[in-house]
């Protein structure tokens, strides 16, 4: 066993070393906005163009709540129990819930930037969050069935994580309902939801980082291939499915884009309201919040390569003289 596995395993991680109650509360006031705004992006002409064109909704949501939860129970198996039971266990329930959310809005703007289809990742964000109440919790039950078959302890309280889920849909079909009664309104709370959820991000930047260092030096390396691997097999997996059933490339990148990037704010507010008073909510919160960050230097990647993709597209114009 390595020193920094050894040191890790036997420290205690609390709920105030990873996150403190200011951080807290407002991550779970911050999903809330987010939330509405993901609602308030939605319109009539969003509704329409999937139905005329549903077969990239349909792969996403598949890749969204097949590949995704699948991927985030082989690594946490593969890798995460290699560490002793009484760190991997917590570590693997914040994996799995992680994998099994739906995508965030972070993906629309990265869509944007690599030239994807951007009401597409628009539809399949709304779609995939709406699922969420049924879909989230039967992955964790399917995936964590196995996962903790051995240390049942560990099995997922999913009423819990349904009551959340549920709260946290209420400012989306609010959004949803100020957008089909007021556009402009509800544009400006659009790009509010936007805004904050790259706020989130930098927030962990600036603030949860620093303060985290030692905490981050001392993880195992396992930690952070299942942290990493999310988003980068994610978007391979969703790409290559995308692309096995001819997917347009540029609808192709909008699910790999929308499939792989999570929604890591919804993650970490599940997880502290559901597992509020847990002494192992530090431990839980690990790979969310890690993902949280290494999916946006993951996305930047992604994106100029798509847009390279697409360059190299545009330049192959038949010759037709």
């Amino acid at each position: 066993m390595s020193k920094s596995i050894s040191v890790f395993s036997s420290a205690t991680v609390s709920e105030q070393d990873v996150v403190t109650p200011f951080e807290q509360n407002l991550l779970v006031g911050l999903v809330f906005v987010i939330m509405f705004g993901l609602g308030a992006g939605l319109t009539v002409k969003d509704f329409t163009r999937a139905l005329k064109r549903p077969k990239g909704v349909v792969i996403g949501w598949f890749a969204q709540y097949g590949v995704m939860p699948l991927l985030a129970f082989t690594l946490s198996a593969v890798f995460l129990f290699q560490l002793p039971i009484e760190y991997a266990a917590p570590v693997a329930v914040g994996a799995l819930l992680m994998g099994s959310v739906p995508g965030g809005t972070t993906s629309n703007l990265f869509t944007y930037f690599s030239k994807g289809n951007l009401a597409l990742s628009v539809i399949m964000t709304i779609n995939t969050t709406l699922w969420a109440l049924i879909m989230t919790p039967l992955a964790l039950f399917f995936f964590g069935g196995f996962l903790f078959a051995d240390n049942p302890e560990w099995q997922i309280p999913l009423t819990n994580v349904v009551v959340t889920i549920a709260v946290m849909l209420i400012p989306v079909i609010l959004g949803m309902a100020i957008r089909r009664y007021s556009a402009n309104l509800g544009a400006v709370l659009e790009l509010l939801g936007g805004f904050f959820g790259i706020f989130f991000i930098l927030f962990l930047m600036a603030t949860w980082v620093p303060r985290n260092l030692g905490l981050l030096s001392a993880t195992p390396w396992q930690v952070y291939v299942v942290a990493i691997g999310l988003g980068v097999f994610g978007m391979g997996a969703a790409f290559l499915v995308s692309r096995a059933f001819k997917v347009h490339p540029v609808d192709a990148r909008s699910i790999a884009m929308e499939v792989g990037i999570l929604n890591g704010p919804l993650a970490i507010a599940i997880i502290l309201l559901t597992f509020a008073g847990n002494p192992d909510i530090g431990r839980i919160l690990i790979v969310p919040a890690m993902y949280s960050l290494f999916i946006v230097i993951i996305s930047t990647i992604v994106t100029f390569w798509f847009r390279r993709a697409n360059l190299a597209a545009e330049q192959k114009i038949p010759n037709l003289l």
